[in-house]
């Protein structure tokens, strides 16, 4: 079974944060070691810690700026390669409905363009946007309205 980097962010994500019951802080290496366990590739595990790392650097930047709502966001040709028609809808749709910011937005395309995929969809879209707002503090209503989102369209249940 060929695991890629967005496989071990998912496994975190459902084991260590959507998880209330799990220790929030594990340290690196015991979640390296439970990652490796769980048979994970190291270059897969190392690559999804630096994409955290990303995650959490950005954590808490946001634009208090009235005019950005006039704003208009050009992709560039990369993130047209990444981002088909319909994930820029949906991010465009996202926003309108104040679910993202302007910040949490680029924040958003700058996660999903420092993932290490061929292959990315719509519901890889809907995961990124979740750990995104997971981690940005005062985003909790948003990230329930995604959860929702995410959730409702998901057949069945994660395991």
């Amino acid at each position: 079974m060929k695991e890629n980097m967005f496989d071990v962010l998912m496994y975190l994500f459902e084991n260590y944060y959507m998880d209330d019951e799990t220790d929030m802080n594990p340290d690196r290496e015991s979640l390296h070691t439970e990652l490796l366990e769980a048979g994970f590739p190291p270059a897969e595990i190392n690559q999804a810690f630096d994409w955290l790392d990303g995650l959490t650097s950005q954590q808490g930047e946001r634009i208090h700026n009235s005019q950005t709502g006039n704003a208009l966001r050009v992709f560039s040709g990369r993130e047209c390669e990444r981002l088909d028609v319909e994930s820029r809808g949906f991010l465009l749709f996202l926003e309108q409905m104040g679910i993202l910011t302007p910040a949490s937005r680029e924040h958003v395309i700058d996660r999903v363009m420092a993932l290490d995929t061929d292959d990315f969809d719509m519901n890889q879209l809907k995961w990124v946007v979740l750990m995104v707002l997971f981690n940005q503090p005062g985003e909790e209503a948003a990230y329930a309205w995604m959860e929702d989102l995410v959730f409702d369209s998901l057949p069945g249940h994660l395991h």
